[in-house]
């Protein structure tokens, strides 16, 4: 496991290295006016529908399925298996991605019902540019969920980097010829989603497992039990994204500006959460499904345990780190051309909310495999529906005196709660039993990460404010580095990791 998440990380790191670069570009000619709000509406609803379908629901079902039948039942079954549910997927969003475009007016209204006007039309026209990305994004969630089943995760985990690639070289390339630089960006989203599926193809081709997106699906016994399965999961799986649908559409009835201060702040909450939330949740599902289908109970208990560890060792450090600097991350990253002082202040509320609850997003994907690798897609639906109330009970309550920071923060204390929930509901199956090794260490890497805010903190107000962009990252890179010096040597001294265990891991995995 610690081998693909090293894998899945270091691929998602270049992603998120890229995906700042990008962002950067986008705030520069963008800023956080109604071109950008309508074009992160016009990102975020095929990535909504693509999370709950593509990496939610279906994955959660079929990657435990895959992962199985490759192992007990042999390849020529688990293709056959992959082969259906792409036909399947493929006939399903086409309609879907045509229903959406023709009545995308309707559907904006219940995303962004604030929007009107300006904000409206190019909301609706951005959107059907970018709503076929859909199609191609969740026929590239199946393949790589047939590469993770079979225990190969860098080709899925290096396909995001085409799409921040194509998106720049759109900005830069097609504004001239299009009606804003939001309509460009909104063509290279299209595109790159047609460049990710393609390379997953090729891929999955050379892996031994070619899967043909246009397979006549047949309804299979296996195929039943996974659309059985993913049908609850639709809603278990995708709590996260339904909680962050509810942001935006409280988030369009505020001034001009909100949905962009949100993004901007989720980006950078982003990188932490897909570098190990994300990996960790990629690697730990299959492997549990494999430990548990041939009986090794005890293994995936370690399993479990270890991806809990390796979810504090790095969410609750970047969690301080991300509250305490916040201002001085935003000035580095964004404050330039279009995105000015006031814009930057605002985005750092909405991080420092953010930031609180960082931790419990990776811990749901380090605890939320522990349900799905059993097929049990249920039980996560039922606490869904606890957190979404919940979620939307706290925006109400906060937004009149928060503003967009007030949903920012609903959304962390409803991750925490989700957890909590997730978390009692394992212990009481005896189906999550904390090891002694992860309850000495957890409460020394909490104190590590202090150390490290107080430092940070510090530091920060001495090198900041600055004035201009190379100091501004000059400034921001040091932090990083005493971040990371002060929190890893913290961590040895205070016993919360042993950093010689990890370099002989990552010797033998050299080797």
């Amino acid at each position: 496991m610690l081998r693909s998440v090293f894998t899945v990380g270091g691929w998602t790191m270049a992603s998120r290295i890229l995906g700042f670069a990008r962002d950067m570009l986008i705030a520069s000619r963008l800023g956080a006016g109604p071109v950008a709000d309508a074009f992160f509406i016009a990102l975020k609803l095929p990535n909504l529908f693509r999370r709950l379908f593509g990496e939610g629901a279906f994955n959660a079902a079929f990657v435990p399925a895959f992962a199985g039948s490759f192992a007990l039942d042999g390849p020529a079954r688990a293709r056959a298996l992959a082969n259906s549910l792409a036909g399947l997927m493929s006939i399903w969003l086409a309609f879907l991605v045509i229903l959406g475009m023709v009545f995308m007016p309707q559907l904006l209204f219940v995303l962004a019902p604030g929007f009107s006007g300006e904000r409206l039309d190019l909301a609706v026209e951005m959107t059907r540019i970018t709503f076929p990305y859909l199609l191609f994004i969740c026929l590239a969630a199946l393949v790589s969920g047939v590469l993770n089943g079979m225990n190969r995760f860098g080709a899925a985990a290096a396909t995001p980097v085409l799409f921040n690639v194509t998106a720049m070289a759109a900005l830069l390339g097609l504004t001239p010829f299009v009606a804003t630089p939001g309509h460009a960006l909104s063509w290279g989203v299209v595109a790159s989603g047609v460049l990710q599926l393609g390379l997953l193809l090729v891929a999955v081709r050379q892996a031994g497992m070619a899967i043909n997106p246009l397979s006549r699906p047949v309804l299979t016994p296996d195929v039943r039990a996974v659309l059985r399965r993913m049908v609850p999961g639709l809603f278990g799986a995708g709590v996260t994204q339904l909680n962050l649908a509810i942001d935006v559409v409280l988030a369009s009835l505020l001034p001009a500006g909100a949905v962009s201060y949100l993004y901007y702040a989720d980006r950078v909450a982003q990188l932490p959460l897909g570098v190990i939330g994300a990996a960790v949740g990629t690697a730990l599902l299959p492997l549990l499904a494999r430990q548990l289908r041939t009986g090794k109970a005890l293994a995936a208990h370690r399993s479990q345990n270890r991806a809990i560890e390796l979810s504090l060792a790095f969410a609750l450090p970047a969690a301080l780190a991300i509250a305490v600097t916040a201002t001085p991350i935003i000035m580095a990253l964004f404050e330039r051309g279009r995105f000015d002082a006031a814009a930057t202040a605002a985005t750092a509320g909405a991080l420092v909310a953010g930031a609180i609850g960082l931790p419990a997003f990776v811990l749901v994907k380090a605890l939320t495999p522990g349900f799905f690798a059993r097929g049990d897609t249920a039980t996560p639906v039922k606490v869904g529906l606890v957190v979404v109330v919940l979620n939307l009970a706290l925006n109400l309550a906060l937004i009149p005196f928060l503003a967009h920071v007030g949903i920012a923060l609903a959304t962390s204390i409803a991750a925490w709660v989700n957890v909590a929930i997730l978390a009692v509901l394992l212990t009481r199956r005896r189906q999550l039993l904390l090891d002694r090794r992860l309850r000495r260490r957890a409460p020394r890497l909490l104190a590590a990460g202090v150390v490290m805010g107080v430092v940070l903190w510090a530091m920060a107000a001495v090198l900041f404010p600055l004035d201009g962009t190379l100091p501004r990252f000059l400034a921001l890179a040091a932090l990083i580095a005493a971040g990371l010096v002060t929190y890893f040597g913290s961590a040895q001294l205070l016993g919360g990791m042993d950093l010689r265990e990890a370099a002989r891991m990552l010797r033998r995995r050299q080797a």
